[in-house]
């Protein structure tokens, strides 16, 4: 490079990623924005993830120079991530040090990899609490300055073949990361994409996501994020984008993934779609979605929208004891989800969470779907009191108002 300044590589998903070993959902951006690239650049390295790397073509080519070639490669394995397993390989057989692995502590490690050091972190939620983040920066920074001033075999294929050689390799950096100042990086784009997201410019942000998605085309979040602004979008008309959406989420598998962010995106577009159609084929494929959702991660997001749903089906049953079925069934999810989110609210971080309020509005929705109308009230002014923009309330109080409906209407009760 131009200024000779070292650089540092970071193997690692990137958005919001579910670890599907514990059913946790954690934003790796927060991980890398907060932890990993000040880390490095106080320890005086030029800090580079796949998405930071400025390229006209492939992200490939550039990706893999950085892993030869980079002075310091730090691989988080949080999520489970079978790609950042793969390129952490690719390191070990290349390089026989300056290679730092850590994970969220939860991560349930696989076998290959127990006898590397993995330097663990904390998340609360989808995000990391500040001391965590001052603590384990610092821990990196010291790790960063140790293995650069005294290098130690680190790789397990240096450590077992002894003797092993190293490739010699001269990477031409300008290809990887000094393109012409047109070309934005995929970070960049995600970032602008999803900018756009957060104040409902979905055109544009479809627009973007689309641009990502040519960079790409393998990467689930970016899969999910089109999809999410092509729907939200409704152009040309709201049945067009929907369908559109379902196209674009095809591409990650719905039918066979275990994936609950791409299960609930399923479920939003098919219950759109019986709404504006109603149609029941898109009725059950909503239930059917968020119904593997819910049980893959027992999550409270997938499981409230499951029990509505099928509160929904139980009106327009024609069949009695399929209608009596489902509002049963509504009623044990509805219980199952309140466990899940009485759980949450008895951890020792529960007020430090970035979900905070829809954890507490989830269950202000079940209990009121339960009748358990005295909790359903303390719950309320929990969740009023937490809210932090008037939409949220707006988004709860009608759904809890269509709930009340459907219970009102349902002739069985």
């Amino acid at each position: 490079m131009s200024d000779k300044k070292r650089i540092c590589f970071v193997i690692m998903g990137y958005g919001t990623k579910t670890d599907y070993s514990t059913a946790r959902t954690l934003d790796l951006d927060k991980t890398y924005r907060n932890i990993i690239k000040p880390a490095a650049e106080a320890a005086g390295l030029k800090c580079v993830r796949a998405d930071d790397i400025r390229h006209s073509g492939i992200i490939d080519v550039p990706m893999y120079q950085y892993i030869l070639s980079a002075d310091v490669v730090i691989a988080d394995l949080s999520t489970y991530n079978p790609n950042a397993l793969y390129e952490l390989g690719v390191r070990h057989a290349l390089q026989p040090h300056t290679t730092i692995t850590i994970s969220e502590k939860d991560l349930k490690y696989p076998f290959d990899v127990e006898h590397t050091v993995i330097r663990k972190y904390e998340h609360l939620g989808k995000g990391i609490d500040f001391e965590e983040v001052e603590r384990f920066r610092q821990e990196l920074i010291d790790t960063i300055n140790e293995i650069l001033h005294n290098p130690q075999v680190d790789s397990p294929v240096y450590t077992y073949l002894q003797g092993l050689q190293p490739p010699v390799f001269q990477p031409d950096w300008s290809q990887a990361i000094e393109a012409s100042d047109n070309d934005r990086s995929l970070s960049q784009i995600v970032a602008a994409a999803q900018q756009a997201l957060d104040s409902d410019e979905f055109e544009t942000a479809k627009v973007l996501f689309t641009l990502a998605h040519s960079i790409d085309k393998k990467n689930v979040y970016v899969v999910q994020k089109l999809c999410l602004a092509t729907y939200k979008s409704k152009k040309p008309d709201h049945i067009s984008a929907l369908t559109e959406a379902l196209s674009i989420l095809d591409q990650v598998g719905p039918d066979t993934t275990t994936d609950p962010e791409t299960l609930g995106l399923s479920g939003a577009i098919y219950k759109r779609l019986w709404e504006e159609t109603i149609e029941r084929t898109h009725l059950d494929k909503s239930v059917e979605y968020y119904e593997r959702g819910f049980y893959i991660k027992r999550d409270y997001y997938n499981g409230i929208n499951f029990a509505y749903l099928l509160n929904v089906r139980g009106n327009i049953s024609g069949d009695q004891n399929e209608a009596i079925a489902d509002y049963v069934l509504a009623s044990r999810v509805r219980k199952q989800v309140v466990r899940i989110c009485e759980k949450m609210m008895e951890a020792v971080d529960f007020e430090k969470r970035d979900d905070r309020y829809w954890i507490l509005a989830t269950m202000e929705e079940a209990l009121f779907g339960l009748g358990e109308l005295d909790r359903y009230k303390e719950i309320k002014k929990r969740a009023q009191s937490s809210a932090k923009e008037n939409w949220e309330r707006k988004t709860t109080e009608e759904q809890i108002h269509k709930l009340g409906l459907l219970i009102n209407a349902h002739p069985l009760h």
